[in-house]
Formats: structure tokens, sequence, C-alpha cells
């Protein structure tokens, strides 16, 4: 590498998405010489996609709880230095109107775009330099990062590696992230598909095929941890708020079984003994709390066709167990392609919580979804990539 024609920074951010715009604006901010590398050739596409194109940039309940990871309180020092509500103050600022949804999870009134156009315009006000189509060839580390690539040597004081996971590859999501950390000989907690459709098997799938596009609001359980939103059964297998919240804690997607209470508000059992002496059906009197279709599919499971007096205690135990526990062999997901986002990545015990630096190379950073940090669904991934994305801005 010829030094004469490198050209030189104080911070090089690979990745502009949701982390890496922060990281960059907070940088230059503080008078920090800034390039801002991404190897397509669009900025933010995963915010553009996002929340149905009006992006769902964070939710008003955001806490440590609501993130999965080896270390549970690793998030909790970024939270508090950026938070959800330091977030919409931005927005504020910028006249942006948004509106609250279910279950605390804030979207724009108008477009996606809108928060595309205020990173930029924040890159612009503190002259971060952008290069898109860059792709990187070969990076080393001396006393700074030298990174080769098809726009020439650059050379940076330090180098914040915010490039995401492997979820929704055709928006250009590599492995890259994953495999600087392994040139440095960081540890990498194993990455899998997280808030994704999943899949039954063969024996099962007839089931879901006959009833895909049908929603239903369920609560979804596995082990001890439990979901309450809707389903959707789809011709693969279950997808919906609850299936993809529930699929972050899968720790493989095969032959694990998870319970479903199709009736989460409705105390079948009771009801049945209430209405002893009725005439009616189960499969009727279930025809007045769930879909026809859901109802009818499960006719061949239980004695739904008999009247509810002729029925026993155990066999009515049994009908309301099979709404109320309904358990689902799962033999896979719909993989990367699906997921929202990634589980696992760069270990956080590699990492400073106060300023997402790795402590074995002084002067790289890794923030966003490359970390082993993972958010509920609903705004709360958004809010990390804010979170250690400001964070690691103030030290890189």
């Amino acid at each position: 590498m010829d030094v004469a024609d490198v050209n030189y920074y104080d911070v090089i951010v690979i990745g502009a998405g949701a982390a890496g715009l922060m990281a960059s604006i907070e940088s230059a901010k503080r008078g920090c010489k800034t390039l801002l590398i991404e190897h397509t050739n669009k900025i933010a596409e995963k915010i553009r996609i996002s929340g149905g194109g009006r992006c769902n940039f964070t939710n008003i309940n955001a806490s440590s709880s609501n993130y999965i990871s080896h270390n549970p309180h690793f998030i909790k020092s970024a939270l508090a230095g950026y938070s959800q509500y330091d977030f919409i103050k931005l927005l504020e600022s910028y006249h942006i109107e948004y509106h609250e949804k279910t279950l605390g999870q804030l979207f724009c009134n108008g477009s996606a775009k809108q928060i595309i156009a205020m990173l930029l315009d924040l890159c612009k006000k503190y002259s971060v330099d952008i290069k898109t189509n860059c792709s990187i060839h070969d990076l080393i580390k001396t006393d700074r990062f030298w990174l080769k690539t098809n726009h020439g040597d650059l050379c940076s004081q330090s180098l914040v590696i915010a490039t995401g996971g492997l979820s929704i590859p055709q928006i250009g999501a590599t492995d890259f992230g994953y495999t600087i950390a392994r040139q440095f000989g960081l540890n990498i907690i194993e990455p899998r598909p997280a808030l994704v459709p999943l899949v039954v098997p063969e024996a099962s799938l007839q089931t879901c095929i006959d009833l895909s596009g049908v929603s239903n609001a369920s609560i979804v359980t596995y082990k001890d941890r439990s979901f309450m939103e809707n389903i959707l059964f789809t011709h693969k297998g279950f997808s919906g708020p609850a299936i993809l919240q529930i699929s972050s804690y899968l720790e493989t997607f095969n032959n694990k079984t998870i319970s479903i209470n199709l009736l989460p508000d409705f105390d079948l059992y009771k009801n049945f003994i209430k209405d002893k002496k009725s005439k009616q059906t189960p499969l009727n009197y279930l025809k007045n709390h769930l879909t026809n279709r859901l109802v009818e599919s499960f006719a061949h499971h239980a004695d739904l066709n008999k009247s509810i007096t002729d029925l026993s205690h155990e066999k009515l135990m049994k009908i309301a167990d099979l709404f109320h526990q309904f358990k689902v062999m799962i033999a896979g997901s719909e993989g990367y392609r699906k997921a929202e986002v990634t589980v696992g990545g760069i270990d956080t015990n590699e990492l400073s919580s106060k300023t997402m630096e790795c402590k074995k190379v002084p002067n790289l950073f890794f923030i966003g979804e490359v970390v082993d940090v993972t958010g509920w669904l609903g705004g709360y991934n958004f809010q990390w990539a804010w979170s250690s994305g400001f964070a690691a801005g103030q030290y890189c």
C-alpha cells in the first residue's frame, strides 16, 4: 500500500444502516474526520423497508428485558446513554410526525424515508463522507487500520463495524462483520435466524395448508417464555407476531415443541361445565369464539360433534386442552431470507458495554445487529442500533 495515495480519516464506519449512520453522525459531531462506507448502492435499506415503509423506529417500552443476549446486562449502559426518548426528541426536532400502535410500537405517520432523510441531513451537517458501492478487499491493523477497497486505499485511527447480521440477504446482508471478528480472534456466538416464520413437519403440513391465511389472537409459549399476539397459519407452518417473537427463543429449529393457546381470554373448560346442560355441540359452541375454518379443522381431533351434555368431564377437559394447549412440533424456520434479525453475533464479553470498543483490539468497535444483542419485534432492534451507534460515536 503506497501511503502517498492513502485517504486518511480519524474514523471509518463500515455499514450504512441505522447503527452505522448514528455512529458516523456522533463521531463527526465531535470533530472527527469520518467516513461511512457501504458495499451496496443504497443507504439505510432496512430502515426504508421496515414497518411496511413507515419504519417502526423504536418502542416506548424499550428496556434491557426486551433483548436476548448471553449477557442480558450488556445493553443497559447503551440504553441509558441514548434511550427511546432521545431518538423521539431527535425526530421531533425534524418535525417528523409519528404514532403509537400496539404494545408501544412507534411508526412514522408518513414514510420511513423521512428518517433516512433526517440521518443523511445530519451526516451532511457534520461533514460525514459517504462512499457507496465500496467493497473492502483487505483490512490490516498496525498502529492504525488500513483498508484496500475498490475506491482506493483508506486509513483510520478507529474502525467501527456496523455491518449487521445475516437476515434479509436480498438487501445486502453478509457475514463481513463476523469475518472481521474472526480475523482479530474474537469469540462469536453462533448466529441463527430470529423473528422468523416457523415450518412444521410433513405430518402436520396439511392442517397448516388448509388454514393458510387464518389469523388468531393467541398466547404462544416455549419453555418459560410466552407472547400474546396474533398467529398466522401459512402454507409452510406458522407466522404472525407471536410466532416471530417466540422464534427468537428457540435454540434450534429442529424437533422443538411450542404450545399455542388459541383462546387466551376465555376458559373453555369452565364455560363447558357452566353450560353442561346445553344441547349444542362443542363444534358450534367454539364457532362463537373462533373462525369456522379453525374449529372445523380440529373436528377430527376430538368429540366436537357430540352435545356438551353427552360428554364426560374428562372428554371436555381434553377438548379444552386441545384449544388452550395446542402442541406444535417445529421442523425448521423459513431462514434468513424471511428473518427480520439475527440472534447471536460478536460475544458481548469481547466488548465494553459503555463504548462498544473491542477489549482485545484498541479502536475497533462493533455495533448494532452484528453484536450478540437481539431485540423483540416492535422497534426494539432499531433502538439498539441508535443506542449502540451513539455509544460508539462518543468514543471512536
